[in-house]
């Protein structure tokens, strides 16, 4: 049996793809895989992500692919993903998660704390750019696009001094590059940062039955719980949400942080729900930020990325 993959032409998607095809190579020696490259939005249009205001912008073409049955399934980084999926799309399977953290590269080595002051950090997530302010309100935070690679060489041009990106990519292309950790506490990731999501039609059962066979549960757990609270929250480029769900056994937490626009407030939320809960724990910590004020700071966010556009 062949099957036709959808994936992005990147080298951190084709690295992800490929990376699903041998593990799907394990569970299923006599199965054939094409990967079947799709540009989407995110890779034709050059601005800072924030200030594109559609979801699914890495997504969108390669799940109608999927619909019209022009592909079997679709490999995704899941952060990329919207919350909601097309009636007849399903997110069929969640691997086992790469770590969540993010990190920060400079061109010597230097930690982000020893940076000195008036350094160009580069970024092309609104949360980040937020927490490193928070961290180093002396460095100027500016956005920057660009696969991993375009975005490491941008340093040693001397553009930027240093960035803010995911461990998860770096590990997934097996860059040999030093790197600063970046605490979750500090850093909190965005919903779905280090996993991928693999999504298939909904009627496609033989195909649903192949991908199962991959995915790992602890990850499933987490993922269902910071995607309930996207859901929820309408987290996404233009409202940055903080949010890593973890599991100890039978226990299942969300911590969630969202900043005000100049990084002068917070809320910060933490609950704990058992794993077959993961869904209802994500729309009660929702619940919790709402009672709490989230409303005006999402509302704010949007305003200042709207003033942002018509600059």
């Amino acid at each position: 049996m062949k099957y036709l993959v959808g994936a992005r032409g990147s080298q951190l998607s084709l690295a992800q793809t490929n990376w699903v095809i041998s593990e799907l190579k394990k569970k299923n020696p006599q199965a054939e895989f094409e990967i079947v490259p799709i540009t989407t939005k995110g890779d034709t249009d050059a601005r800072p992500l924030f200030t594109i205001n559609q979801k699914g912008i890495f997504e969108k073409e390669i799940d109608r692919a999927v619909a019209e049955k022009k592909v079997d399934f679709a490999v995704h980084s899941l952060k990329d993903v919207p919350a909601e999926l097309p009636d007849n799309l399903v997110l069929a399977c969640i691997p086992k998660r790469e770590p969540a953290n993010d990190i920060f590269i400079s061109k010597d080595g230097t930690t982000l704390d020893a940076m000195k002051k008036d350094a160009v950090i580069g970024t092309s997530s609104l949360r980040r750019a937020v927490q490193i302010s928070r961290q180093r309100p002396d460095l100027i935070v500016k956005p920057i696009r660009g696969n991993i690679e375009t975005r490491i060489k941008k340093i040693g041009e001397g553009k930027f001094d240093g960035i803010v990106l995911a461990q998860a990519g770096i590990q997934r292309l097996g860059l040999d590059v030093k790197f600063e950790k970046l605490s979750v506490e500090k850093f909190m990731p965005s919903p779905g940062q280090g996993a991928l999501a693999i999504v298939a039609r909904k009627d496609n059962h033989d195909v649903l039955e192949l991908l199962k066979k991959i995915e790992d549960q602890v990850s499933r757990n987490a993922i269902e719980a910071e995607r309930s609270l996207s859901m929820f929250v309408d987290s996404g480029c233009r409202f940055p949400v903080g949010a890593l769900a973890s599991q100890e056994g039978n226990n299942l937490t969300l911590n969630v942080t969202v900043y005000s626009v100049d990084g002068s407030k917070f809320i910060s939320v933490k609950q704990d729900s058992t794993p077959d809960q993961a869904k209802d724990l994500g729309k009660m910590v929702a619940s919790e930020l709402s009672a709490k004020g989230i409303e005006e700071l999402a509302k704010n966010w949007r305003e200042k990325v709207e003033e942002w556009n018509k600059k």
